[in-house]
């Protein structure tokens, strides 16, 4: 689905609009939200609330960072049925599916998992620490922050998405939103995936608050750097340290706060 096709990806609603001039009525936009489940290997895995495009990479991107998908050659077909809201993914091998880990389990945009320990205790082992000198001028971050902003035309119509990049210096190769922040990094993650994209030299920038779930989406992609125009939390700076990603935050305008591995970072 072209990006560009807004009757898609929006619909019209009446609203009343109050400011402190006036009170009326107007068509506004709205995004549009849906919900895909996801199949492997025939057996029902996780329904994720979701934007309704790029949804083939939703799919796989969440499965690998999830930790279930992790070589190429594993992965045999992918198919999406748009109508029915359903992608089927065959792999080569029965993968490990269990109730205990991610079986029908329900994926909301806001706040995916809830609880730290449900959130460590449900996922497959920590990912390696990222190895990389790759290093980060602040010029560059700033710029890379304001172009996230630029491209973030659906944002800008309606408020109602989240937004991320994926960039290789000064240039953004990869551009999501979605209504769910999660989405646009697994997003990311599975174009990279299906295309044979190397991730360690390249950097992530996001439109929204770091989370543990943000951090460790990134150190599972092997990107060693990562931009917010928002804050980190507590938990996401101490995995961040421990996962050798450098996290920068409130990266707007001519400012920046650096939260881990400065050493990345050229001041």
């Amino acid at each position: 689905m072209e990006h560009n096709d807004h009757k898609l990806l929006t619909t019209s609603h009446q609203i009343i609009k109050v400011d402190e001039n006036s009170c009326r009525e107007i068509d506004d936009l709205v995004v549009r939200e849906t919900a895909l489940t996801v199949y492997v290997n025939s057996k029902e895995v996780a329904t994720l609330v979701c934007s309704p495009w790029d949804q083939k990479f939703l799919a796989v991107g969440f499965l690998c960072a999830e930790g279930i998908l992790k070589k190429r050659e594993n992965l045999k077909t992918v198919e999406l049925d748009g109508e029915r809201g359903v992608v089927s993914i065959e792999t080569t091998s029965d993968l490990d599916l269990t109730d205990s880990v991610i079986l029908k389990r329900c994926i909301t945009p806001s706040a995916g998992r809830s609880g730290t320990s449900v959130h460590f205790s449900a996922d497959s082992a920590l990912p390696q620490p990222v190895n990389s000198q790759l290093k980060i001028k602040v010029e560059t971050a700033l710029k890379l922050a304001a172009d996230l902003q630029e491209r973030s035309c659906l944002f800008q119509r309606t408020g109602g998405v989240h937004n991320a990049a994926l960039a290789q210096g000064e240039e953004i190769l990869i551009f999501q939103e979605d209504i769910g922040r999660h989405n646009t990094l697994d997003k990311i993650h599975g174009q990279c995936f299906l295309e044979g994209i190397p991730t360690d030299d390249k950097l992530i920038i996001f439109s929204g608050r770091v989370s543990s779930e943000i951090l460790l989406k990134a150190a599972r992609m092997g990107v060693p750097i990562l931009i917010s125009r928002s804050a980190p939390t507590d938990l996401a700076i101490k995995l961040a340290e421990d996962l050798q990603i450098t996290v920068l935050g409130f990266v707007r305008g001519n400012r920046l706060s650096v939260y881990a591995h400065r050493e990345r970072v050229i001041l």
